[in-house]
């Protein structure tokens, strides 16, 4: 397959350094490699500190304007959680992307109990288990006046690592309240939503989220059979998939080229067109980011 079919691409989830976490490329190496490739753009996400100071600075020294390098924040513990100030502060930087919780959720903390998660940094303090939707669909007050501000700014919600009934109520509510852009991460590995609640979702206008990373023939890290993405892309259609790498992971190869070998397993594999990988890599990520 031509690597042609790289040129363009925004890539909307990439784990790169400086982060407490370590990391096969932090964002200049990333920068370099996407120009290389072609990309148009990519987004940093990091679990524990927002990202738009580095990636303004990588762009702005290291970029030939060929290709932007987008920040994003995580409502983790490390920055407060709902902490309204800083989302204000992160929409004012140009923050692309406002994750709900991930590694502070009790599904994640609970996911993660045997094995040590791969972003994990090395904290001397732990965390504090989040549930932000509690079992009679109530939810954090704190979290009901982030996504009301985000509503009144129009900014990108990525819901994160919740449990099915945190990012089903997540979803309804974040609508509900007005927002306009939603990213569903990942429903098929850490929330484990049914194809028919990934339809769902995409019907009421989220974008759901198709990530290389986790799949067995997307990366070294990967568990998911690589038919679940055929059949995600079947019960969402492509209107509605953002396809992404998710990688930068220490020693799981460099994200470039791990999407563009998810991407020919796609489409040799699957039958997935060229058309439809445009669509997923390039076009939903700019309908998503408004750009």
């Amino acid at each position: 397959m031509s690597r042609e079919i790289l040129k363009g691409v925004i890539d909307i989830h990439i784990h790169a350094g400086p982060s407490v976490a370590d990391r096969e490329v932090d964002a200049g190496d990333m920068l370099i490699r996407a120009q290389e490739a072609g990309y148009a753009g990519f987004l940093v996400k990091d679990h524990y500190f927002p990202s738009m100071l580095g990636t303004k600075m990588v762009e702005k020294h290291m970029g030939n304007g060929s290709c932007k390098v987008y920040g994003s924040m995580a409502l983790n513990n490390s920055i407060g959680l709902f902490n309204l100030k800083a989302v204000d502060t992160a929409r004012q930087m140009d923050a692309k992307i406002i994750y709900f919780p991930t590694v502070s959720t009790l599904k994640h903390i609970t996911d993660h109990s045997k094995a040590a998660f791969v972003g994990a940094g090395k904290a001397s303090v732990n965390e504090n288990p989040i549930v932000y939707v509690d079992q009679s669909g109530t939810f954090d007050p704190d979290a009901i006046e982030v996504l009301k501000y985000m509503a009144k700014h129009d900014m990108v919600l990525g819901t994160g690592h919740g449990s099915l009934w945190e990012i089903d109520h997540l979803v309804e509510k974040a609508f509900e309240l007005g927002l306009k852009r939603v990213l569903v991460n990942h429903p098929h590995y850490n929330v484990n939503a049914s194809y028919e609640q990934m339809a769902k979702w995409s019907k009421m206008g989220a974008f759901i989220e198709l990530n290389a990373c986790v799949f067995k023939g997307g990366s070294k890290l990967g568990t998911i059979d690589d038919s679940v993405a055929k059949a995600m892309i079947e019960a969402c259609g492509v209107d509605q998939i953002i396809l992404d790498s998710d990688l930068g992971q220490k020693g799981n190869g460099c994200p470039v080229e791990g999407l563009f070998n998810f991407i020919n397993l796609l489409m040799t594999q699957f039958g997935v067109t060229e058309s439809d990988i445009n669509k997923m890599t390039k076009d939903n990520p700019k309908k998503l980011l408004n750009i």
